[in-house]
């Protein structure tokens, strides 16, 4: 979650925790589940659903031929038709993954729209972090390079470059995104997030505990307690209220900006 494009996505992943909380979800700025990890309508052993013919179906490809140059312009800024190509084919790989397991088609018009509101928003909190001021020294990026390696078990910063070298984005691109992220992640300090209040603690708790079925064998083992819970809970219920105050100021950022949209 460091480049510009994976910001537009961390926020895509925003605004479903908002939509719909789960206590299972990632947290923004976590990375993502790794490939082939069980999701909801998974078989149990992890694996996909076969066709009739007992054949995995064919992974659906994205349909992107109708993309112009540019997208959208925010407040004078372009979102070109090449980054939003990227990112939008990022989303599809996941929906096309939950589909060959639930078999649902993936809605493109409206992972297209949602993709691109979303890179709207990323583009105003951009522009709101850099109109306040906020900077990024040398020990930022470098601080935030090392936490991103350590997230996804790399063992040094090094190889986390080579890793987006591999995908054609260079130190020198990487670097100035980490840069642009830091000064969001400043931005997100400064706004107003309320303090979780007992009864959304106890909220998230039902909602945790339904969806943990007992392990095989352990139909009658109590869950943990909502004590036992507590922190937990309270780093979830904090990290939704964060979610929540980021997708409201990017409204609030919305209703003053001139944003045109192409696609």
């Amino acid at each position: 979650m460091l480049t510009s494009l994976a910001l537009a996505g961390a926020l895509l992943g925003v605004a479903a925790c908002s939509e719909e909380p789960s206590g299972g979800g990632d947290q923004e700025g976590a990375p993502p589940a790794p490939e082939g990890a069980p999701e909801d309508g998974a078989p149990e052993d992890g694996g996909m659903l076969p066709g009739e013919d007992g054949q995995m179906p064919e992974a659906p490809e994205p349909d992107v031929s109708d993309v112009p140059d540019v997208v959208a312009e925010v407040n004078g800024e372009e979102i070109t038709g090449e980054d939003f190509i990227t990112t939008y084919e990022l989303q599809f790989e996941q929906m096309a993954m939950q589909s060959q397991m639930t078999g649902e088609e993936v809605d493109e018009e409206q992972l297209q729209t949602q993709t691109l509101e979303t890179m709207v928003g990323s583009e105003l909190l951009v522009q709101d972090a850099q109109d306040r001021g906020h900077e990024a020294t040398g020990n930022d990026v470098d601080e935030l390079l090392e936490e991103t390696a350590e997230a996804n078990g790399m063992g040094s910063v090094d190889e986390l470059l080579l890793a987006y070298e591999e995908q054609g984005i260079t130190e020198e691109d990487l670097r100035s995104d980490a840069e642009t992220q830091v000064m969001v992640n400043q931005l997100v300090s400064e706004l107003d997030v309320a303090e979780p209040t007992e009864a959304e603690l106890e909220e998230l708790y039902e909602q945790m505990s339904a969806q943990q079925p007992p392990a095989e064998g352990d139909e009658g083992e109590e869950p943990p307690s909502f004590e036992e819970m507590r922190p937990d809970l309270e780093e979830q219920a904090a990290a939704q209220n964060e979610n929540e105050a980021v997708l409201a100021h990017v409204d609030e950022l919305r209703e003053g900006a001139e944003v045109e949209t192409f696609l």
